[in-house]
C-alpha cells in the first residue's frame, strides 16, 4: 500500500469514527420503569415523569426526583389523591398535566395542574408533549365513560391511558394495554398492529394473577409483524 493509500485510508477511518460519534451523541435514549399496572417513571433528557399513580401500586409514593406527572383519567387505579400527595410531597417542584376532568378533582383537592388534552401539545424543558383521544373505552353502555387523554411523550413513547386511540403518527414504544373489563385479547393484538409500533410493553395489567398472560398471544403475533414485545415486570426499569 502507498503512502498515499495509507493516509486516504487513515482520513476515511477517521471521517467513520467521527460519523459513530456523531451519531451516538444526538441518539435519543429513554429509560422506563414500571412501577405497576399503568404507573410507569419515564427519564427522557434528564427529565423524570411519571404517569398515573393510581391505587393498584405503592412504590410511587417512595419514588424522588419526579419532574412531571401525567394523569389520564379519573378511575381510581390511575387516580389515587392520597398516592399523588405523597408523590408530591417527595416532589414538590413536580408539575401535574392532566385533562379538564380530572382537573375539576384536583380543584377540589386544592392541587395545581397544567390541562393538556385531545388536539393539545406543550414543550417543556425541551420535550415535547402531546395529548391523544377523548373518551375512555366502553366498558358497558355508560359505564366507567370519562375523559381519557393518551399522552406522546418526546416524539417516542405513547401511553394511550384506557382507550384504544389512534395518535396517527410514527409510535417508537407503545405502552401497550393489555387486560381489562374493556379489552380482550383479540383488540390488544389488533391495536398493536393498527398502529404498528417498532416496540411495545404492557401495561394495564394488574387485574391479571399472571401477568404473562397479557403478552402471551401477541407475543406469537407481532413480532412476524415486525413489532418487538417486550417484558417489563413491575419494578424492573429497561432502556429503550
Amino acid at each position: 500500500m502507498s503512502v498515499q493509500q495509507q493516509l486516504d485510508s487513515a482520513l476515511q477511518q477517521q471521517r467513520q469514527e467521527m460519523a459513530n460519534l456523531l451519531t451516538k451523541s444526538t441518539k435519543k435514549v429513554m429509560k422506563i420503569k414500571k412501577i405497576g399496572h399503568c404507573c410507569l417513571v419515564i427519564e427522557t433528557k434528564g427529565i423524570r415523569i411519571m404517569t398515573d399513580p393510581g391505587s393498584f401500586t405503592t412504590a410511587q409514593d417512595e419514588e424522588k426526583n419526579i419532574d412531571i406527572v401525567l394523569i389520564s383519567h379519573e378511575h381510581g387505579d390511575h387516580f389515587h389523591v392520597e398516592s399523588l400527595r405523597k408523590v408530591l410531597a417527595n416532589n414538590p417542584e413536580a408539575k401535574i398535566i392532566t385533562n379538564s376532568a380530572v382537573g375539576k378533582l384536583l380543584d377540589a383537592e386544592n392541587i395545581m395542574y397544567e390541562v393538556l388534552e385531545d388536539g393539545g401539545s406543550m414543550t417543556l424543558r425541551d420535550i415535547l408533549f402531546e395529548g391523544h383521544g377523548e373518551h375512555h373505552a366502553v366498558i358497558y353502555k355508560e359505564i366507567g365513560q370519562v375523559q381519557n387523554t393518551g399522552y406522546f411523550i418526546d416524539d417516542m413513547l405513547f401511553y394511550p391511558g384506557d382507550a384504544l386511540t389512534d395518535p396517527k403518527k410514527a409510535i417508537d414504544i407503545l405502552a401497550l394495554p393489555v387486560a381489562g373489563p374493556w379489552i380482550k385479547t383479540s383488540e390488544v393484538i389488533e391495536y398493536a398492529l393498527q398502529l404498528h409500533p417498532k416496540r411495545v410493553f404492557p401495561v394495564h395489567d394488574a387485574v391479571l394473577s399472571h401477568p404473562i398472560m397479557g403478552t402471551m398471544h401477541a407475543s406469537k403475533v407481532l413480532p412476524e409483524h415486525g413489532i418487538e414485545v417486550i417484558t417489563l415486570d413491575a419494578g424492573e426499569e429497561k432502556e429503550f
